[in-house]
């Protein structure tokens, strides 16, 4: 894989290293490279985007690691070496922090299988980590407590210490005072002395250990304290010693689990790549690109990584095209569309996801770029030299699936001949199966790619008005070079475009009017195309809308008739209840009557056939009530029922069990008055109860206008009414919105002991009309109200 430092791909390396958590994936990331092995390729990508989504659902892995850790890890092979106390608190976060990584990948789920793959071998080392932290403080200091015989040695220490500089103490501030130079303690070779003039060097006994640069100060080591400094110095060997053994244990207890410590190693480094890919990925608003098995490049709205305000660019190459053709002004975008399609393969091949909407393209095994000014000095070659030069390296080396980019091939000479020897070279590399891309001003590239099959052709655009560019991909026809007009926006004198214009011969002037007429065509076809495209996302959002309204309507109607089935099932229920208490009732008082009067006393065969008749006339009712298209008990039973549909008609709604009046009828549908609100449902599902009182009035076209019931307000007061009493309120209330379109109502229940308002909220809680409710803001009543938000 070639071109990487011409594609910037070594600069999308360093954006990528610098997300890395550790030193160990700070030194996988350096070296990325794309990989030409189209399983590799797949396995990382298929990686990232699983890392991509455990960073959207859970927090960044808590990887822990010091620049110094390769160190540390390379003194664990040195048998006998302890490591530095922050060496074994880096070591011991760095373990422990891949053991957290582990447990947090274990509890996402089994939706990461490559993760929990990837950590599934790694072990802990709690007792080692809890060693080394007993041990050791953050700062690096070993602690009196890592072992007994440390603490024996410092208190020990502590102690001489103290003594000692109370006989010091006793020099500068008794009577030998005055043959100090200064009445301070200070240490040399290791060990406390004082500042004792010269010429009082007799009046204090004792061992000088130097003098200052003058001589005029002596630092002398009193007799009196020999001994005592003597046993300190003990105890710091000793000290020291003691320190070495704990550091070495500590650092053994590691270096007893190589093959864990690999392990954790390795698992790190690689967690580190992938999370600084998924990172990268986010940063970019990258996607995971598709691969195809045949020669198709589909690059949609691309935009180059490194460019802070990349304008999207669509870079196409489908079968049977093998070679783009990218033509158009200066300063249009050429080159940066050129290196983005160059970029995203090797990007791709390297697990990374790409800045596009879609991303198709094959696993190349090579990539070449021959891009801008080569030019070298040292080795004696002119531009024109250092691109042929490289375009024979490119040859010589060329390993299929390829692709080839090719910047303004053929220039640094004659016109004439660079536009015949790009032609060629471009037929070349076409000829030996790679895919293409060129830049080119020649016209006699662009008519050679006009005419020759396999080859597609695009242009940038540009302001036809001010010829600016606008970076955007016109594919069909050539573009023209505008070199002329170009000058003369940058500021050239009109003498000078005056007279370049002159100079066109008349095969250039006809030819750049043809290129002229194709850029309109083009442009207008490019209108009409996003026009289209516009109009159908605009068709396609409004089916989606109303495919969700019918939905939503259909939901709200079987909400509707559950509702009011089981208002229905409990009213039922109630009569049951009170009829049988009525035949109770009679019950009782006959028996109290006969116990009187001395008669027979009403016997159970007929209190039971006087409840059974009861239910029998309940059960009469229910059969009534769920069959609401039976003509009324209150209408003559010899009335004729039409079995036509016409408007004026009485009617149930068999769906919702609702009565009404036909107001119109338009085709298979009929509009229907409900209690002054209007419905639309099919004749078939309509009962005539009766026929029209007056005549039908002319078919007329109408919509379903649903407005709050005259009277119908978004406030309900149940303030003073039991429990039961305002649910039951509630419930009806509830009910009546259902054919309005209030989306929010108030439920006043004021505050009180509460009750009413928990009792309010466990039945709003199991409410299928209800989306969420809450306690309503201060201005609107605060804890004495509730909003109710009500579903679609």
């Amino acid at each position: 894989m070639q071109s990487t430092r011409t594609l910037e791909f070594d600069r999308i390396v360093d954006a990528v290293t610098a997300l890395a958590l550790t030193p160990l994936g700070s030194a996988s990331l350096s070296e990325l490279e794309p990989s030409a092995d189209p399983k590799v390729v797949v396995a990382a990508q298929t990686a990232t985007t699983e890392t991509v989504t455990f960073l959207e659902r859970h927090p960044l892995f808590p990887l822990r690691a010091g620049e110094a850790l390769p160190q540390a890890l390379d003194a664990l092979d040195i048998t006998g070496r302890p490591l530095e106390p922050l060496q074994l608190r880096m070591l011991a976060d760095f373990v422990d922090s891949v053991d957290q990584t582990r447990a947090g990948i274990g509890r996402a789920g089994d939706d990461f299988p490559i993760l929990r793959e990837l950590v599934s071998k790694v072990t802990a080392f709690k007792s080692e980590v809890a060693a080394v932290r007993d041990a050791i403080d953050p700062g690096g200091e070993v602690l009196d407590g890592a072992s007994p015989e440390l603490k024996r040695i410092r208190n020990e220490l502590r102690q001489k210490r103290q003594k000692l500089r109370g006989t010091l103490e006793q020099y500068t501030r008794g009577s030998s005072s005055k043959y100090l130079q200064d009445e301070v303690i200070t240490e040399r070779n290791g060990r406390f002395v004082l500042m004792v003039r010269a010429e009082h060097r007799g009046n204090v006994p004792g061992i000088v250990h130097g003098s200052s640069t003058t001589g005029a100060t002596l630092f002398m080591e009193p007799a009196a304290t020999v001994e005592i400094n003597n046993d300190i110095v003990e105890l710091e060997d000793r000290d020291r010693e003691e320190v070495f053994r704990i550091l070495l244990e500590l650092t053994d207890r590691f270096r007893a689990r190589p093959a864990d410590m690999v392990i954790s190693r390795e698992v790190a480094r690689a967690l580190d790549v992938l999370q600084a890919k998924a990172r990268y990925s986010a940063k970019v608003n990258g996607i995971e690109p598709e691969f195809t098995i045949d020669t198709s490049l589909q690059l949609k709205a691309a935009r180059h990584p490194m460019l802070e305000r990349a304008v999207p660019v669509d870079v196409l190459l489908d079968p049977p095209n093998r070679v783009l053709l990218i033509t158009g002004p200066n300063t249009g975008g050429k080159t940066v569309a050129l290196k983005t399609a160059g970029l995203f393969a090797m990007m791709a091949q390297a697990g990374l996801h790409v800045p596009a909407t879609v991303a198709k393209l094959p696993v190349f095994r090579s990539v070449f770029a021959d891009i801008g000014d080569e030019q070298s000095i040292e080795a004696s070659l002119s531009t024109f030299s250092s691109h042929i030069t490289n375009l024979v390296s490119m040859d010589r080396d060329l390993q299929l699936p390829a692709l080839v980019l090719l910047d303004e091939v053929g220039t640094g000479t004659d016109p004439n001949e660079g536009g015949a020897l790009a032609t060629a070279i471009v037929q070349h590399f076409r000829q030996r199966g790679a895919l293409v891309i060129a830049t080119t001003h020649f016209d006699a590239v662009k008519t050679w790619g006009i005419g020759t099959e396999g080859v597609a052709v695009a242009a940038f655009a540009f302001d036809p008005h001010n010829f600016a560019p606008t970076y955007r991909l016109l594919y069909g026809a050539p573009g023209r070079s505008l070199a002329i007009e170009m000058a003369q926006r940058l500021g050239m004198p009109q003498s000078v475009i005056t007279a370049a214009r002159g100079y066109l011969s008349d095969d250039q002037k006809r030819l750049q009017a043809h290129l002229s007429r194709l850029d309109a065509q083009a442009r207008a076809l490019e209108s009409d195309r996003t026009k289209l495209e516009r109009e159908r996302r605009a068709f396609n959002e409004t089916n989606a809308e109303l495919s969700k309204r019918e939905k939503s309507l259909a939901e709200r109607e079987e909400v509707f008739k559950k509702r009011l089935n089981e208002r229905l099932d409990e009213r039922l229920r109630q009569a049951k209840r009170d009829v049988d208490a009525v035949i109770d009732q009679l019950k009782e008082k006959s028996e109290a009557i006969a116990e009187k009067v001395s008669l027979r006393a009403i016997n159970t065969g007929e209190t039971g056939s006087a409840r059974a008749e009861a239910r029998a006339e309940i059960d009469r009712i229910v059969e009534d009530l769920r069959q609401p298209s039976k003509v009324s008990g209150t209408a003559p039973q010899s009335a004729a029922v039409p079995d036509t549909v016409d408007v004026g008609s009485k009617v149930t709604v068999g769906g919702l069990g609702l009565d009404g009046i036909v107001i119109a009828i338009d085709g298979n549908r009929a509009e229907i008055d409900v209690r002054g609100k209007r419905i639309q449902a099919k004749l078939k599902e309509l009962k005539v109860i009766s026929g029209p009182s007056q005549p039908a009035p002319s078919k007329v076209r109408v919509n379903v206008d649903l407005k709050p019931r005259e009277g119908m307000v978004s406030e309900l007061n149940v303030i003073g009414m039991t429990v039961d009493q305002a649910i039951d309120r509630v419930s009806r209330y509830l009910d009546d919105t259902m054919v309005t379109d209030l989306h929010e109502v108030r439920i006043v229940h004021g505050h009180g002991t509460g009750q009413l308002r928990k009792g309010i909220a466990a039945f709003l809680k199991t409410h299928p009309q209800v989306e969420k409710y809450y306690a309503a803001p201060d201005n609107q009543g605060g804890g004495g109200a509730t909003i109710v938000e009500l579903k679609e």
